[in-house]
């Protein structure tokens, strides 16, 4: 048994959901997982299995709206960091290991584990080489580090989260619509959404609406005379009940459809090709991808789109939808 590992995510929700089978791994070989995790991510780190403790620091070459690095910054992480024996950094193939891997050396972490195709000199322990051709999902390419670093290869599971709270919605069996997103380029039009909150209520399904709280205008538009709108009245393990007891959710690509995958709900993926569906669709449930994946926008990492009129999912039909659901819906 190992003592306390650091395992760091420092991204959003979604990437912290996503590494869930790698903090597995380590954790039925640590003492005690201690996981790195940003704002964004933060909520997300309280739910997964095998965490026994969050840490929360903005990382400036990860996070989008990144703070200036500061001696005063950098001291408050070194102030958080536990005294871990081994140190496992978990990044998507755009993000570099080596910043922090500098930051854990100083701060006195013996052996660190990540993923680097550039040369990390001393500053890794186990070097990780991916071919970044392939578009491994996002939760087996951490694993594979978890496994190189000697915790794997885990439980064999998808993802998970702790146990959520019961459902503050009526009986189970409804569809969940989220149409809100982190960045525009992601996001199906809200008329769009309208229309199929409309089109699956006329299909007799109860159709549930949810969102942050900063979203209630987009949610109570979507929602109409059709929909029910939870609408900034969820917290995540809220949010993780509700969608625990839906038939299936219709989402872009964006935190609560990897957190449906936790709870083990069907997704339909309203995906745009921004970043490539091979990484970030659903993982490890029943899926169905909806969006052009070969439009213009393929592969640009764009949070506005840079197409004209964003085709890549604005042809994406309500009718579309509803034969989607349908389709996963015993």
């Amino acid at each position: 048994m190992t003592g306390t590992v650091l395992v760091a995510r420092p991204d959003s929700a979604g990437d912290v959901l996503l590494a869930g089978p790698a903090i597995r791994a380590v954790a039925a070989h640590a003492g005690q997982v201690v996981l790195l995790a940003g704002p964004l991510g933060r909520a997300a780190a309280e739910l997964l299995p095998g965490v026994d403790r969050v840490i929360e620091w903005r990382t400036p070459w990860i996070d989008a709206d990144p703070p200036p690095v500061t001696r005063r910054h950098v001291a408050r992480l070194m102030e958080l960091l536990p005294d871990a024996d081994q140190a496992l950094i978990l990044t998507s193939f755009h993000q570099s290991a080596l910043p922090l891997a500098l930051l854990l050396r100083l701060r006195g972490v013996r052996r660190i584990a990540a993923i680097s195709n550039d040369y990390p000199g001393s500053l890794l322990d186990v070097r990780v080489q991916v071919d970044e051709t392939r578009h491994l999902p996002e939760a087996e390419r951490m694993l594979a580090v978890a496994t190189a670093a000697g915790f794997g290869p885990g439980d064999g599971a998808g993802l998970a989260v702790k146990a959520p709270p019961p459902s503050i919605v009526g009986p189970p069996g409804y569809v969940v619509v989220h149409p809100g997103t982190t960045a525009p380029a992601r996001a199906w039009p809200p008329e769009r959404h309208a229309e199929a909150v409309e089109a699956l209520s006329c299909e007799g399904f109860t159709v549930v609406v949810t969102g942050g709280r900063g979203e209630r205008e987009l949610t109570a538009r979507v929602a109409g005379r059709h929909g029910v709108d939870l609408g900034g009245m969820t917290s995540l393990p809220e949010l993780a009940g509700v969608l625990a007891d839906a038939c299936a959710l219709v989402a872009g690509n964006t935190g609560p459809a990897h957190l449906a995958a936790a709870v083990g709900t069907p997704v339909v993926s309203l995906f745009a090709p921004v970043v490539p569906a091979g990484r970030w669709a659903p993982y490890g449930v029943p899926c169905v991808l909806l969006g052009d994946q070969r439009a213009a926008c393929r592969d640009t990492r764009a949070r506005v789109c840079p197409v004209i009129g964003h085709p890549c999912l604005s042809g994406v039909t309500a009718e579309q939808v509803v034969k989607a659901v349908r389709g996963l819906v015993p």
